[in-house]
């Protein structure tokens, strides 16, 4: 996906296992790069909370364009939270698009990204097998890839910087919220074989998964 060719000093763009890719791009409002991620599947090439970087953007329409084309199929955008809505619209006018967010949060992702055409409450069959699960943030959740080990969050972890993952901080929690509630609600990931976490933010951890997602969960 994207091809090698799109890498460049501006764009970061990781073959992560065949078929599945993290790009990043500079996001305007965040002030920092940020993580999406692709993924060929039997039912089409799902993308993750894409962000077309504007570092490169005809670039990167090119090389996006060439691989959708070869992998054929339908294409899906996944949204893990409002916020990452992203590029989701110009997903939906290039390639027609079809938009998967969560059921709660419908609404909002829907202002930005022109509309959702399937929303969906978690445990609900998603493209390519991949699965939703809840969190403290009643509209966001983490992708699981079981077909790559790999878990796809939004907001709710962040790389910490020394190649593990952490919990968000406690101000982007709901009202009555605490990090104990959001350990809690990410507690069943780890009854999965998580080999990988692609997060949004920071970086992301490619092996010994589970080690990093229960040492984020340690709450004190």
């Amino acid at each position: 996906m994207l091809s090698h060719d799109l890498y460049s000093d501006r764009v970061d763009v990781t073959e992560i296992a065949p078929g599945l890719w993290r790009w990043t791009g500079y996001h305007e409002e965040w002030k920092e790069d940020v993580g999406s991620v692709y993924c060929e599947t039997a039912d089409g090439v799902v993308l993750i909370d894409p962000l077309v970087p504007p570092e490169d953007p005809e670039r990167f329409w090119r090389a996006l364009d060439r691989d959708l084309g070869r992998a054929g199929g339908d294409v899906h955008v996944l949204v893990t939270v409002f916020w990452h809505t992203r590029s989701a619209a110009q997903m939906v006018e290039r390639y027609r698009a079809r938009v998967w967010a969560p059921a709660r949060g419908k609404a909002a992702i829907a202002r930005r990204a022109g509309v959702v055409t399937d929303p969906f409450a978690p445990d609900d069959p998603l493209p390519g097998g991949i699965e939703a699960s809840r969190t403290a943030r009643a509209a966001e959740v983490v992708y699981w890839v079981p077909a790559h080990r790999t878990l796809v969050p939004g907001d709710v972890l962040l790389g910490d910087g020394a190649g593990g993952v952490r919990m968000c901080p406690r101000s982007w929690l709901p009202e009555g919220r605490s990090h104990a509630d959001l350990a809690e609600s990410l507690r069943p990931l780890l009854e999965l074989p998580v080999e990988r976490v692609l997060v949004s933010h920071g970086e992301p951890v490619l092996e010994d998964g589970r080690a990093a997602l229960a040492a984020a969960l340690e709450v004190e």
